[in-house]
């Protein structure tokens, strides 16, 4: 079976959509991404900084209530349902949960042939990252760095924190063989 589907699960400004854009150009075939800021920005403004929606606290935490799960578990069957009908899919998450998190993808994905990513950066850098960026509560990247990775089994982990984007995305594509 060919992998259909490469879930990155990182914390904010970890380095994850650089790699997906990177491997949409190293990889042979077309892949698609799918990425958990897109369905953020795709949600009603009434959800954004609401309590049953998604909400960003000044220190950097994210709340998530019961409408932005709702919305998350579509988008999530949405994804699988893509690679079911035969797109190879690029999946860029943050797994506030830790292994809840990995257990919704795994449920949703049942079936297919999945490389599980982690992307990891040292605290520091990232924080600095999202300072550079301006476009995150700050704290996000410090308060995410190592607890999106507890207890998520992965195929392969990743390092930004001294390599580039092209070369965590060709150590990604030479595990796809």
């Amino acid at each position: 079976m060919t992998t259909q589907v490469i879930v990155l699960n990182g914390g904010s400004s970890a380095g994850k959509s650089g790699i997906v854009r990177c491997l949409q150009a190293v990889l042979p075939h077309p892949w698609l991404a799918a990425a958990i800021d897109s369905l953020v920005e795709a949600m009603p403004a009434s959800l954004r900084e609401s309590d049953t929606g998604i909400a960003f606290t000044a220190d950097g935490g994210v709340n998530v209530g019961s409408a932005f799960r709702e919305l998350e578990a579509a988008w999530r069957e949405g994804v699988a349902a893509t690679a079911r009908a035969g797109a190879r899919v690029i999946v860029d998450d943050v797994f506030l949960g830790g292994s809840t998190s990995q257990e919704r993808w795994q449920k949703a994905l049942a079936g297919l042939d999945v490389l599980w990513v982690g992307v990891r950066c040292e605290s520091a850098v990232a924080a600095n990252r999202e300072i550079a960026r301006g476009d995150r509560a700050r704290g996000m990247a410090a308060s995410q760095a190592e607890t999106v990775h507890r207890g998520v089994a992965y195929d392969l982990e990743v390092d930004t924190t001294h390599t580039e984007s092209l070369d965590c995305a060709r150590s990604i594509a030479a595990r796809l063989g």
